[in-house]
């Protein structure tokens, strides 16, 4: 059930009466007002690589807009690389949400932060935005024989997940996008389009 009040519009605080508005979080590299401001208009930036605390920040964001409403999400991207495991729990989030989640690439977008943009309902991307599809590095491990091989294993799992998630979005073959990771093909926004990473490219306003 809609919880605005009726003089409330469509895409911003869909809080019931009397409830506090939930606070966003904070993008360190984004000013508070700022950040309040994407907020309200149900704007989420990812800005360098997904790491453990960029993906907990950005969730967190993204299911309480969910929880707030179905209007769509947009999803701003400037995230040149990404850790597996953190990658994945962004994109279960997203898989999980009832809004629409738009996926808007800037600058570029590369190693697994390429599932996040995979795993969005609309992708889009400005005109010199670039994707490179390059294997993510492991982090070191350090212990046993069986806890390094067990690490090994987790992270060959993540990979291929994240190929089968590219390969279903794209249309393309599973073989051909284990390769173009593999070389770490760069496409840029019109080849990205015809690859079908990219559903659409941002044009400029006319003037």
């Amino acid at each position: 059930m809609d919880a605005r009040t009726p003089d409330q519009p469509p895409g911003r605080w869909n809080v019931p009466p009397g409830r506090p508005v939930p606070a966003p979080t904070v993008d360190p590299g984004v000013a508070p007002w700022l950040a309040e401001r994407m907020f309200t208009q149900r704007i989420v930036l990812v800005q360098g690589p997904v790491d453990a605390a960029a993906a907990n920040r950005v969730a967190a964001t993204l299911l309480t807009l969910d929880a707030l409403g179905a209007e769509p999400v947009r999803l701003h991207l400037n995230a040149p690389r990404g850790e597996l495991s953190a990658v994945f729990a962004l994109v279960d989030a997203l898989d999980v949400m009832r809004a629409p989640v738009h996926a808007t690439a800037l600058g570029e977008v590369g190693g697994a932060a390429i599932g996040v943009y995979a795993a969005a309902r609309r992708r889009l991307a400005y005109p010199h935005s670039r994707f490179r599809l390059a294997e993510p590095g492991s982090d070191g491990v350090t212990g046993t024989a069986d806890e390094v091989a067990a690490a090994a294993g987790h992270y060959l799992s993540a990979l291929e997940d994240l190929v089968v998630r590219v390969a279903q979005v794209t249309g393309q073959p599973r073989s051909r996008v284990e390769d173009d990771f593999s070389a770490g093909r760069i496409l840029g926004a019109a080849a990205a389009r015809e690859y079908g990473l990219v559903d659409e490219i941002v044009a400029p306003p006319a003037r």
